[in-house]
Parts: structure tokens; C-alpha cells; sequence
């Protein structure tokens, strides 16, 4: 994995432009701290950062092909799972390798089948080509949007990069947000709308689309979406393909030439994936190294919930023991929570969730100290329909997100004067109109079916791009790639089409899944009611936040506050939060991000 980043212009000489394109490019290091790489043209200026993972040695980029006179230039990140088979096809096409990377591969690729090559790809990427024969840039990102990809339309050129801060490491560009992105962060919250990149100007290449620009336009192409058909294999065949995909996925994400250790939570998904990786590796007579996460005193103050049934660590040693995998807990006090509260967002430039990423981080930390690639369970809820909201009519026919109610107090706690301009609600319903107007009908399908498809899509391509995201910036802001095997396009297209019935059909969520781990999981596991990612639930930590929170109020100086009614918001803190004082806190954290957020990025509101 790396971090790409660049400014294309078409007017401008950009050949001497090296002290711009190193601020971009040292502003997304922890992406590729191993090595760095520039390209320089009149028209272009390429940079990359390289982390170590495929061939060390070779596929030093920006990687470029030289036709006749012009260059063809390469940065990417992400790794092709298909990469070995694509290249044995492009040999037997006259094609000639000089490294082993995947990274030369996909350069390849593009050479011979052009941009139809993403069809043939399997795989997380991000990729920007500059290709001198058109005189055109070509952007792209994966299917489900596991690698991310920012641009900018900048006077007669482009900006592009990996993360929002490259962009805005560009000495031309400001960081400034209008009433769209200011409404987007309150409507929203952390589940950003798919291609809007909340500061003015910036978009992101959206999942299953590239863009090729040229001087007279952006040509912006979608080359792959979900499709809605027929499920015509019986359960035992559906199973059956399930497990297949799985295995092979699992097979070639293994692939690394440096360490790679796996998540395990305790939970169906990630177990699962660990058993099935730690078997492959034993047969190369390895033992694999798995990771989970505990907070202090947690057999204290857990306590059951819609999505957390039980304690993940009983059934962590259960599965580490049953698969043979070497474990290591790192647990988490309420004193580095409160450390990192804004870590998150300076990984990720917007503000997030507080310490459900902030332990992310630093689960992530420890384990870079090992690794330097994880496997995670990401993405079996979304594409399986694990979570309550599939089944449920109050979420299926609410006209809404199913996740809005845990953001319910956001535009709460705004003064009059703001609601007005933001209109936080119409925002957030034109958005869901946007989703839904998306779904792929299927003919003759009605009530709660079409209503089950229809939150599978709203997961798959909203919530999901929440938690690929959050995953990705965690782990790359450690240098530190993850891996996502239930994010394989071909086992997502394949359940959406899978009614939820069968989904369901031993009676609880996930059966089909439960069903294709039988043989790798301990039957306590296999039957193991849902928990979610697990979640600090110390009260003490919650009243750090609020402190924190009152102290802020209390700052004339705080960039928030004049949005803020403050009567509200002290009834908040003073009364809702001695009743549920963990779902008030998480939306005394996200406060705290967007305050800290315009203050540290020193945003310039255009309201």
C-alpha cells in the first residue's frame, strides 16, 4: 500500500515544481515511509510514497513505460489479488516484466486492454496514469472503495491525492467549507456522502468509477455497480460458493513479502477469516499472529446492548486456541482514549468518532510493531445483513438512514440562526432520495423484500465506505495495510442477490456465513449472537468527555460556539447525559472533533 498524490495542468509549466509536490507527498508519509518518488513534466508532476509489502526491492514508483517519445507514468496504491495470473496472461501477449510487483502489472494491464483492463482487476487499488500520448489523466478507484482517492479542479489543471491533506498541503488551495459541507458534517455525521469531499472544490473519485481528464473536460465513467437479479442456487450451493470465494480470497491476500498477522475479535467474521489464514500459513509452516482489543476494567462495566451481546475476550482465547494462533490482547485504559481523542481526525481531516477510532489506532500501533499487513473482518455485516436493521420494520420503512437515530443529537444542540442555513434534515433526506433513487429495482419484487435489498444497498454503499474508511486511515496513518477479505466485489454482488430468508435461514443472522465456517470455528463460536466492534463503556472516560465538553462552552474563543445553542447544549451535558451517558457522550465526542477540526485545519467558513 502506499500514498499517491500529484497536480496535473495543462497550461502551466509544472517542471520545476518539486517543493510543491514534497509538501504533498511528506504531508501523506505515514502512508509509504519505506520510499518516496517524484515525476516532473511540463504538464505533470507525480509523487508517490512507497510501503514496502510486494517485492521491496522493485516496483519503485512513480512507475514509467516510455512509447516512442512519450512517457506513460504510474502511482498507485492498493494490491491486485489477481496480479500473478493477470501478468502469466500479459507474458503470453509478448508483454516483459522487470520487477515482481503488482504495482508493473497494472501498468501493463492498462498498455494492453486499455481503460477496460479495470474489468479483468481484482483487487483494492487507487491509481492515478498520466498518459503523455493523450495528454490525459486517468483516476480510478476499486469497486467497493477500499483505497481512497481526493481531487480538486484547480485553475486549468488538477490536484489530486490518497487524503484530504494532500490537497490542502497545495500552497494554492484553502481550506474553506460552504453550507454544503458544513450541513453534510451535522446531517451526516461521520458517514460521508460517497464522492463529496466536504471542503469546497474537493471531490473523491466515488467506488467503481474512474475519471479521465483532458484539457477540454472530465470524462467520468462508472465500470462497475451492483447488479439486482435472481438467486437461483439452492442453500447448500450457496454455501458452498460462499466458502469458495472466501478461501481463495483469503488464499491470495496472504500474499506479502513482509509479516502478516490477522484481527480476531471472538466474533463469526473475523474468526473465521483468522482460522481459515492461520491454516494456509501452517501448511508453509508458519504460525500466524492475531490481535484483539480489550478496554481496563471491561468484565466491570460492559454491558449488553443492540449490538453487543458479550464480552469478546472469553471467546477470543476459545478461537485462538482452536486455531493455534499465537494472540496478543492489547488492552486500553480511559487515560489513552482521552490522550487520543483527536488523533482520528487528523488521520482522517474530517471529524470522527473519538475513541471507538480512537483504539482503533492504537490496537493498530501495536500491532505495526509485528507487521506490516493485517487481514480484518470488515464488510461481512453490510453484505451478509447482519445487523437488527435488516429485519426490523421500524428501520425497513422509516425513510431514512437505519444509523440516523445514532446521530439524533447532532442538529440538537445548533442555535436557530445555524439550522437555518445548514437545514441538517433536508440535507440528510435529500441524500437518502439520492441512495434509494440508486437501487437496482428487480422485476416483480415488493414489500419487504424489495425494502430488505433496498438497506443492503444503503449498507453496502454508505455505512460500508464509513467503515472502509475508518479502517484505512487507522491502519495507514501506523503504516500498516489491512486487508478486507469480505470486500471481495465477487462475494458482495454475489450475497446482494441473496434474499434475506435465506440469509436467515437457521433463524439468525449471518446463517449462510455460520454455515461456510463450519470445520474452522468451535460450535460456541459458530453460535455466537452478534457483537459489534467493541466499545469503551468505562463511565469514568465519558466524564473526561464532558469535562471536556463544558470547558468548551465556556471558551469565547472556540470556533463552534457561535453555532451553538448553548441553553441545549447544557441541558445535554447537565441532564440527557446522566441518563444514557454513553450515547450522549459519543455525540460530546464528535462536538469536540468538529470544534477541534475547524480549529486545527484553520477552516474558513463560506455560510
Amino acid at each position: 500500500m502506499s500514498g499517491i498524490a500529484g497536480w496535473v495542468d495543462w497550461k502551466r509549466d509544472l517542471s520545476k515544481e518539486q517543493d510543491v509536490l514534497r509538501g504533498m507527498t511528506d504531508a501523506i508519509r505515514h502512508r509509504g515511509p519505506d520510499d518516496e518518488g517524484n515525476w516532473f513534466s511540463q504538464r505533470a508532476a507525480i509523487g508517490h510514497r512507497r510501503l514496502f509489502v510486494i517485492d521491496p526491492a522493485g516496483g519503485k514508483q512513480p512507475m514509467v513505460y516510455r512509447s516512442g517519445d512519450h512517457s506513460i507514468v504510474l502511482s498507485y496504491d492498493g494490491f491486485i489479488y489477481n496480479y500473478r495470473d493477470l501478468r502469466s496472461e500479459l507474458e503470453n501477449l509478448g508483454h516483459r516484466f522487470g520487477t515482481e510487483s503488482d504495482a508493473e502489472v497494472l501498468l501493463h494491464s492498462y498498455l494492453e486492454w486499455g481503460e477496460d483492463f479495470l474489468r479483468r482487476i481484482n483487487g483494492v487499488f487507487a491509481f492515478a496514469i498520466w498518459d503523455e500520448r493523450r495528454s490525459a489523466l486517468m483516476l480510478a478507484r476499486d469497486r467497493l472503495g477500499v483505497k481512497p482517492l481526493f481531487f480538486k479542479v484547480h485553475n486549468s489543471g488538477l490536484l489530486f491525492g490518497s487524503e484530504l491533506k494532500a490537497i490542502l498541503a497545495h500552497p494554492e488551495v484553502k481550506p474553506e467549507v460552504d453550507v454544503e459541507g458544513f450541513s453534510e458534517i451535522f446531517a451526516m455525521g461521520p458517514v460521508r456522502t460517497p464522492g463529496f469531499g466536504v471542503f469546497l472544490g474537493i471531490q473523491e473519485v466515488r467506488p467503481g468509477h474512474y475519471i479521465i481528464f483532458t484539457k477540454e473536460k472530465a470524462h467520468h465513467h462508472q465500470y462497475w455497480k451492483l447488479e439486482s437479479k435472481p438467486h437461483e442456487d439452492d442453500v447448500d450451493t450457496t454455501v458452498e460458493k460462499i466458502r469458495e470465494i472466501l478461501k481463495d480470497t483469503v488464499k491470495r491476500q496472504l500474499i506479502a513479502d513482509k509479516p502478516v498477522v490477522s484481527m480476531l475479535s471472538g466474533g463469526l467474521d473475523s474468526s473465521g477469516l483468522a482460522s481459515m489464514a492461520s491454516r494456509y500459513m501452517a501448511e508453509e509452516g508458519k504460525r500466524l499472529r492475531t490481535y484483539s482489543l480489550d478496554f481496563a476494567g471491561s468484565d466491570q462495566h460492559f454491558k449488553t446492548s443492540l449490538l453487543h451481546a458479550s464480552r469478546d475476550e472469553p471467546f477470543v482465547k476459545i478461537v485462538s486456541e482452536y486455531a493455534n494462533t499465537d494472540h496478543h490482547t492489547v488492552i486500553i485504559d480511559r487515560d489513552e482514549l482521552t490522550e487520543n481523542l483527536f488523533l482520528p481526525l487528523k488521520a482522517r481531516d474530517l471529524p470522527a468518532l473519538g475513541e471507538m477510532e480512537a483504539s482503533l489506532h492504537l490496537l493498530f500501533r501495536e500491532m505495526k510493531k509485528d507487521a506490516t499487513v493485517t487481514l480484518s473482518g470488515e464488510s461481512a455485516d453490510e453484505v451478509f445483513s447482519g445487523y437488527p436493521w435488516f429485519h426490523r420494520d421500524e428501520f425497513l420503512f422509516s425513510g431514512t438512514f437505519p444509523w440516523s437515530a445514532q446521530i439524533r443529537y447532532f442538529r440538537d444542540i445548533l442555535n436557530e440562526e445555524t439550522l437555518k442555513k445548514l437545514r441538517p434534515e433536508e440535507h440528510r433526506k435529500r441524500r437518502y432520495q439520492e441512495a434509494v433513487n440508486e437501487v437496482p429495482k428487480l422485476e416483480g419484487e415488493s414489500g419487504i423484500e424489495e425494502k430488505q435489498r433496498e438497506m443492503s444497498y444503503l449498507f453496502i454503499t454508505r455505512f460500508l465506505s464509513f467503515l472502509l474508511e475508518r479502517k484505512d486511515r487507522m491502519s495507514m496513518h501506523n503504516s500498516l495495510e489491512a486487508r478486507v477479505p469480505f470486500s471481495d466485489y465477487r462475494l458482495v454482488q454475489y450475497l446482494f442477490n441473496v434474499p434475506y430468508s435465506m440469509k436467515t435461514i437457521d433463524k439468525v443472522e449471518k446463517s449462510l456465513l455460520r454455515r461456510a465456517f463450519q470445520g474452522y470455528l468451535p460450535e460456541e463460536v459458530l453460535t455466537r449472537k452478534k457483537s459489534a466492534y467493541p466499545s469503551n463503556t468505562d463511565p469514568s472516560y465519558y466524564q473526561n468527555i464532558r469535562m471536556m465538553l463544558n470547558e468548551m462552552i465556556e471558551d469565547p474563543q472556540a470556533p463552534l460556539i457561535p453555532f451553538l445553542d448553548k441553553q441545549k447544549l447544557n441541558y445535554i451535558s447537565g441532564h440527557l447525559f446522566e441518563k444514557a451517558p454513553f450515547e450522549v457522550g459519543k455525540m460530546m465526542e464528535f462536538i469536540l472533533h468538529v470544534n477541534q477540526w475547524l480549529q486545527d485545519y484553520k477552516i474558513s467558513l463560506k455560510l
